[in-house]
C-alpha cells in the first residue's frame, strides 16, 4: 500500500476521532495545512470600478469553529455579475463577486460535521454554497412556503469587509457559520459550476407546475436561448417534455437549443413584427399556439411579445428579470383576461430546489444532454477582466473562471 495513503488514512481517523469527542476539539486541516498546504494569503478578483477588476491579495483569516475554508476550483460568470460589472446596480463596489463557484474543503472548524442536507463533510470534499442565513427563521431546507433566497445573503454579492474572501472569484473562500453548504463530491467540476444557474431553472419549472397546465404532452415555447433558456430546455427534457420550440435571434444558440432537446426553433430575425413571429411559433407547432411559455430574456419587449405565443387557457412563467429591466407594455384584455392566461413569476431558487438540482444534473447527463458544452470559455483568475468582456460580447455561452 502506498505510504502517502496510509498517512492520510491515519490523519482522517484522528480527525474523525476528534470530531466525535474522543480527542481535544480543534480546527481540522488538510494534511500539511500548517505548512505549505495552505498559504498565508489568497488572491481575490475585486471589482474596484465599473468594468474593472484588480487582483488583490489578503491574509487568509482564522477559521472559526463553524467555518469552512475552501480552495476555489472554478466559478461561472452570471448575468448578475455582468450587471454589476457594467452598472453596479446593488452599490457593492468594491466587491469580490462570483456566486456560481465550487471548490475543495481544506480546513474546517471543530463544529462542522455535516452539510445542509445531512451528508458528512470531510477535508477534501467538493462543495458549493447556496445562501447565508439572516435573521429570518422561515428560510429552511424544507420550507413549505417555498420562500426563495431573496431574504438571505449570497456569497459573491456581499459587501467587502475585513475578511475579503467573500466571493468565488478568488483562490480561497471562507464559508462562515450559518451558511448553507452542500457536499457535491459525486459531481465533476463543470457540473458543479453549473449548479447555481441550473437551480434557477429547476425552481422556475417547479413554479410552472403549480399552474397545473405544464404536462408531458404540452407544447412549450422557450424564449431566449442564452444559458438560462438552454438550461430551461434541458430541465423540461429531463421531465419527459419533448414538444419544445426555442425562440432567439442568434442561429448558433438556436442550434444548441436543438442539441439540448428543442424540437423546433424560430429565429425572430426571420419575422417582421410580432404577428409574423407568433405565426412562426404557431407554424412550428403544426398550427397550434403554445400551451405554456417560459420567458428567459431580460427584455421588456420580449415579455410583451410572449403572450402572443400562448393559446387561450395557457400558462406563462416569467423568469428573465433578476433586476429592474424596465416596464413592459401589454394589453391586459387581449393578453391576459380574454385568453385567461395563468402567469407565475420565478426569482432565483429555494434550498430545496438547490438540492434537487444535483439529481437533475445527473439525469441530464444520463440522457445524453450536452451540459458540459454550455461552458464555452475558460479563463484564469488574473484574466477576469477579459473574461467579463467575453461574456458581454455574447460570443460564447457560459464563461467560467478556472483555477489550475
Amino acid at each position: 500500500m502506498d505510504m502517502n495513503n496510509v498517512n492520510i488514512e491515519e490523519i482522517v481517523k484522528q480527525v474523525l476521532s476528534g470530531m466525535a469527542g474522543n480527542a481535544p476539539a480543534a480546527t481540522v486541516s488538510a494534511p500539511g495545512a500548517a505548512g505549505a498546504g495552505i498559504p498565508k494569503t489568497a488572491r481575490v478578483a475585486m471589482l474596484t470600478a465599473l468594468e474593472h477588476y484588480d487582483i488583490k491579495e489578503f491574509p487568509i483569516p482564522e477559521v472559526g469553529d463553524g467555518d469552512i475554508l475552501v480552495k476555489v476550483e472554478g466559478c461561472g460568470i452570471c448575468g448578475t455579475d455582468a450587471h454589476e460589472f457594467k452598472r453596479d446596480p446593488f452599490s457593492l463596489i468594491p466587491v469580490v463577486l462570483g456566486h456560481e463557484g465550487t471548490g475543495e474543503i481544506v480546513k474546517m472548524g471543530k463544529n462542522v460535521k455535516k452539510d445542509s442536507a445531512g451528508k458528512d463533510l470531510n477535508i477534501g470534499d467538493k462543495v458549493v454554497t447556496c445562501m447565508i442565513f439572516g435573521d429570518d427563521p422561515e428560510i429552511t431546507m424544507f420550507d413549505l412556503n417555498k420562500q426563495n433566497v431573496g431574504a438571505a445573503d449570497v456569497y459573491g454579492l456581499l459587501p467587502d469587509d475585513d475578511i475579503h474572501l467573500n466571493g468565488w472569484f478568488s483562490d480561497y473562500i471562507l464559508i462562515r457559520e450559518g451558511s448553507t453548504v452542500f457536499n457535491v463530491s459525486d459531481l465533476d467540476l463543470k457540473s458543479r459550476i453549473l449548479i447555481e444557474p441550473c437551480a434557477v431553472l429547476v425552481h422556475a419549472v417547479e413554479r410552472a407546475k403549480t399552474t397545473n397546465i405544464l404536462r408531458f404532452n404540452s407544447r412549450v415555447v422557450v424564449q431566449g436561448c442564452g444559458p438560462i433558456g438552454l438550461i430551461c430546455i434541458a430541465v423540461l427534457r429531463t421531465m419527459g417534455i419533448e414538444n419544445i420550440c426555442a425562440v432567439d435571434g442568434e442561429q448558433k444558440r438556436l442550434d444548441f437549443a436543438k442539441r439540448m432537446g428543442a424540437s423546433y426553433t424560430v429565429n425572430f430575425k426571420d419575422h417582421k413584427g410580432i404577428e409574423a413571429l407568433a405565426g412562426g411559433v404557431k407554424d412550428a407547432f403544426g398550427g397550434h399556439l403554445a400551451d405554456f411559455a417560459f420567458q428567459c430574456t431580460g427584455s421588456p419587449v420580449a415579455h410583451a411579445n410572449i403572450y402572443k405565443f400562448i393559446r387561450n387557457g395557457g400558462g406563462l412563467c416569467e423568469l428573465g428579470f433578476f433586476i429592474n429591466g424596465g416596464d413592459a407594455t401589454i394589453n391586459p384584455h387581449f393578453d391576459i383576461c380574454s385568453k385567461e392566461i395563468t402567469t407565475v413569476g420565478s426569482w432565483v431558487y429555494t434550498l430545496r430546489d438547490y438540492a434537487t438540482t444535483f439529481d437533475f444534473l445527473k439525469r441530464a447527463k444520463g440522457i445524453g444532454l450536452p451540459m458540459d458544452d454550455l461552458i464555452t470559455d475558460e479563463f484564469p483568475l488574473e484574466q477576469i477582466n477579459e473574461a467579463h468582456k467575453t461574456n458581454l460580447a455574447m460570443t460564447g455561452l457560459k464563461i467560467a473562471i478556472i483555477n489550475k
